[in-house]
């Protein structure tokens, strides 16, 4: 059972805790990290959604993830990682890119820099089965062909001037 902290609209935890998927009430907030990897050759990090997920099964995404009751963003965002890819990553690494709030949760965006060969990830059974790195223009490409999950899409939409900023300095 997967406990989740709620937040208030300024972000302020209100001392309630739901189990996922339980409904939160009006002005009820949760919490929820993304996180893009970036190789030294600018390249993304995408894996793909099991067909056994709910939502957007055998879609194309980035790490990303509900922050768990008790957790910090920066935290969350690390477990993310090492759940759904294998990665470890140390507190100093992920680079806070964005903060936005959605109708009913908050969404961190992380940006961290790793060379790793695709053979060296562990995917998390149920989550992800496949990864590959690809260039920001294919990815794009992804985006617009429908092969990657929309929910996704628009969040890199939002984020890519950032990220790009981020890719350029690499």
């Amino acid at each position: 059972m997967e406990l989740l902290d709620i937040y208030d609209e300024n972000r302020n935890f209100t001392g309630k805790r739901i189990v996922r998927g339980e409904r939160r009430g009006k002005d009820e907030y949760g919490l929820a990290v993304a996180v893009w990897i970036v190789n030294s050759r600018g390249e993304l990090l995408i894996t793909l959604r099991s067909p056994e997920k709910e939502s957007w099964p055998d879609y194309w995404e980035n790490t990303s993830g509900a922050v768990q009751a008790g957790e910090s963003s920066l935290e969350g965002c690390i477990r993310e990682l090492r759940e759904e890819t294998g990665i470890s990553a140390e507190p100093s690494e992920p680079v806070l890119m964005d903060i936005q709030r959605s109708k009913n949760t908050f969404f961190d965006s992380y940006v961290i820099k790793k060379d790793i060969a695709i053979d060296e990830l562990r995917l998390q059974p149920g989550e992800t089965v496949d990864a590959m790195w690809v260039t920001v223009e294919r990815f794009e490409e992804m985006c617009a062909d429908g092969s990657v999950a929309a929910p996704i899409a628009a969040g890199y939409r939002r984020v890519k001037p950032l990220l790009m900023k981020y890719i350029n300095a690499v």
